[in-house]
């Protein structure tokens, strides 16, 4: 591949090295290649553009969907690598990084100063690979703003490489790192290593190869002919301890909060103390969205507000100009009113409820809280075919599926992917559809809460174990940050509450005008009433549903909390409330979201998700209503004898599709452990 930024009279060769990289690419004769390296989320593509410019050449790493951008800087060429928290053979980022980090001339390292215990493990492992190396200790300004004060000039001697405070974003630093390039070395190694890596060098040939080797990786094992070592744990342990050891001696942080962070964070791992923790934060959460905003704010809010005052002046003022009854009239301040009953949901509604939970997810972000959120969550969705980095789009999707589903590229495996996006449409709810499920709740009593929450639960794994059983594989092991935990910075919470409250505002209301006058059109046509009338014997005879139920879920296709916010102005027992919530839950997601799925997952598994959905929406839903008839009656039920026969029912489906699993010959994957890096 050419680089479109000229040079091309020069000789090249091209970068095939000792690892058969089938990635071409021509770099001019006596240049080095400069290799961008380091986590996730520390700044480094800021790096890359602001150094390269505008002449960047993108190649699809051979066998993968993964792009690796390269390009010019002065004489030498600049080679990115994908955010990764190690490198060996764990997942596709990792495999690529490896081999272009060993095919390196120098290593420039981008770490987060905020996070350095974490980031210096990979630091420290291209360290041991014997590749010269730079050291970006980027986000310098955060760190300070933390309170958190390194020695860089400490941390370098430590080390044995150069290392530059940088801030990417305000290109502080930049000149400084240009210059280190060319004075870098390889630095000092993990106490204990020097001995065997000498020793394996010397079979094999190269240091970096011999590290990878002892560390257990059988790709490069297999490239040299011989059996992989088994020292991987001997070896992190031995490489976190010099760590530990480099934070403890250049990083000074405000004493008590570092401390009580520090014990706070552990507490939330172990599921021993993590999951009542988990569920006082979720309790906490319900009070304030689903009690104090759903009643008293919203009650302000859309009745004494919207309701008395907004309404009726919106409604007079087009009265004058337009027949309440003609067809604009309705479509504009009718039942359905664009004007009128949109307004209110999104206004006195729904936007209320949203500031709420996103100021909640905001809190968990900022704090540090949603990883260890993950890292609890994996054994559970390691029984699924996942792993505890699939909770982050789980916990995104609260915020939208649309967005949940783009992000669910950051897992591993196709696999992983399709079954994630198929759980996130059927049992996810948006933040919007949370919110006001939420706020009817709230008034039927904690039985029907308890109710809601475990059938969606069982729901969600039932239909993650079948998925599990009928796609092949297993789920790749658990690798995720696990930053210091911190007290959120107000002004941070606040922005994020507020970006997130205003895309709410501007992706929710053209849905909500369409569907108002989709539905307000079909009133009119009385194609409203006969679509209540066809799907009569599965609202009214399957949910014991009102007809008009139906309305709900046609708004619904629209945007999910419009359906929701639809079953408001019904007539509904509690038990009604509680089959309506759960089945709107796992009715299909929203257009958007449904586009996106379509473009991620193409046609076929497409039209399969929601299919799916649809039917499995109708059959839960039923099922609760049917065995409430069984225990008690449609009035008052017993709702700890309807959620046991459920889970029962949940429980022998499980039990079936595991024993296909087994019986086919397919592991049932073990439990994927969190490591921290």
């Amino acid at each position: 591949m050419k680089h479109r930024g000229g040079h091309r009279n020069q000789q090249c060769h091209r970068l095939r090295h000792h690892h058969n990289l089938a990635l071409e690419i021509e770099i001019p004769r006596d240049a080095r290649r400069i290799v961008l390296a380091g986590n996730p989320n520390t700044g480094k593509s800021v790096f890359f553009n602001a150094l390269t410019g505008l002449y960047v050449d993108v190649s699809n790493y051979p066998g993968t969907t993964l792009e690796i951008a390269h390009s010019r800087l002065g004489d030498d060429v600049l080679i990115d690598t994908p955010g990764v928290y190690g490198i060996s053979s764990f997942n596709d980022e990792e495999r690529i990084a490896r081999d272009i980090i060993l095919a390196a001339d120098v290593v420039l390292n981008v770490v987060n100063a905020v996070h350095l215990e974490r980031d210096l493990f990979l630091t420290q492992q291209i360290i041991d690979t014997g590749v010269p190396v730079v050291v970006a200790l980027n986000m310098a300004d955060e760190a300070s703003a933390h309170g958190i004060e390194i020695d860089t000039e400490k941390l370098s001697e430590m080390l044995g490489v150069p290392v530059i405070p940088t801030v990417a974003v305000k290109k502080q630093g930049f000149g400084a790192v240009k210059a280190a390039l060319s004075r870098a070395t390889p630095g000092k190694l993990t106490p204990g290593l020097v001995e065997k890596l000498r020793e394996a060098a010397n079979r094999v040939g190269q240091q970096g190869d011999a590290l990878l080797i002892l560390e257990g990786d059988d790709a490069v094992a297999e490239r040299h002919g011989v059996e992989p070592g088994d020292e991987r744990e001997e070896i992190y342990r031995r490489r976190r301890e010099r760590v530990n050891e480099l934070v403890a001696a250049v990083v000074r942080e405000p004493g008590c909060e570092s401390r009580f962070g520090a014990v706070l964070g552990r507490w939330m791992l172990r599921p021993l103390t993590g999951i009542p923790i988990l569920l006082f934060t979720f309790f906490v959460m319900y009070q304030v969205i689903g009690v104090f905003i759903a009643q008293t704010v919203v009650d302000f809010t859309e009745d004494e507000i919207m309701a008395e005052m907004y309404e009726p002046l919106i409604s007079g003022l087009v009265g004058r100009f337009i027949a309440e009854d003609s067809v604009i009239g309705v479509i504009l301040i009718g039942e359905f009113g664009v004007l009128t009953m949109t307004v209110t949901y999104i206004l006195g509604l729904l936007l209320p409820l949203i500031v709420g939970f996103y100021f909640f997810l905001a809190l968990f972000e900022d704090s540090g809280y949603l990883p260890r959120i993950a890292t609890l969550a994996d054994r559970v969705l390691t029984g699924i075919g996942l792993n505890g980095k699939a909770v982050i789009p789980f916990i995104l999707g609260f915020g939208c599926v649309t967005m949940a589903t783009l992000t669910t590229r950051m897992l591993s495996t196709e696999r992983e992917r399709r079954i994630a996006i198929f759980l996130l449409g059927l049992a996810i709810p948006c933040s919007a559809q949370l919110a006001v499920i939420a706020g009817m709740l709230a008034g039927l009593g904690a039985a029907y809460l308890v109710m809601y929450v475990l059938v969606i639960l069982i729901v969600f794994l039932v239909v993650g174990t079948v998925l599990n059983t009928i796609f092949s594989g297993t789920s790749t092991h658990l690798l995720i940050d696990l930053p210091p935990l911190r007290v959120p910075r107000l002004g941070n919470v606040l922005k994020k509450t507020g970006n997130k409250a205003f895309g709410f505002l501007r992706e929710a209301t053209p849905l909500f005008v369409i569907g108002a006058v989709l539905v307000s059109l079909m009133q009119l046509s009385g194609g409203l009433a006969a679509i209540q009338r066809a799907v009569a014997p599965v609202t009214v005879g399957w949910l014991n549903l009102p007809m008009e139920t139906a309305t709900a879920f046609i708004m619904g296709i629209v945007r999910r909390d419009f359906g929701a916010a639809g079953l408001l102005t019904l007539e509904l027992t509690a038990l009604q409330t509680v089959v309506a919530l759960i089945t709107i839950t796992l009715f299909v997601p929203c257009i958007a979201s449904v586009f996106i799925i379509f473009k991620e997952r193409g046609w076929k598994d497409g039209i399969l998700i929601w299919g799916g959905t649809w039917l499995i929406a109708f059959t839960v839903g039923g099922t609760v209503m049917q065995l409430s008839k069984v225990f008690g009656g449609d009035s008052d039920p017993d709702v700890a004898l309807i959620l046991a026969a459920f889970a029962g029912i949940g429980g022998v489906i499980v039990l079936f599709f595991r024993l296909i699993k087994c019986a086919s010959g397919l592991k049932v994957p073990e439990s994927a452990q969190a490591v921290k890096k």
